[in-house]
């Protein structure tokens, strides 16, 4: 993001797994596993209510994934591109989130 930011460019695009993408949603600059992590709760509270629970018991990203389908990965990737446009400031950059599933294939984009 600092080198985005004194080297701007028009356009920005991310793309990633959907845990990668739930920690930029977050917040995290750093999405290494090691430096990062998902919250749970966070994702439980974008959930409909009678996924909140199966969400905090998750052990993976992908099983949310998996339990809540495209409608909360559409959702991850536009906080995800809200917190990658606040990163990037003041530079105007337009920024993409695109969430794609372990074979490629995209599932959100924003």
């Amino acid at each position: 993001a600092k080198y985005i930011r004194q080297h701007p460019v028009a356009r920005l695009s991310v793309g990633g797994g959907f845990g990668k993408i739930t920690k930029l949603a977050q917040g995290a600059m750093d999405l290494h596993s090691g430096r990062s992590q998902v919250d749970f709760a966070f994702l439980a509270g974008l959930a409909e209510e009678p996924l909140r629970e199966q969400i905090l018991i998750a052990n993976t990203a992908q099983q949310v994934l998996e339990l809540c389908g495209p409608r909360l990965a559409q959702q991850v990737a536009e906080l995800a591109q809200a917190q990658l446009a606040a990163m990037l400031k003041p530079a105007e950059v337009m920024c993409d989130v695109i969430i794609c599933d372990r074979a490629g294939g995209i599932i959100s984009h924003a």
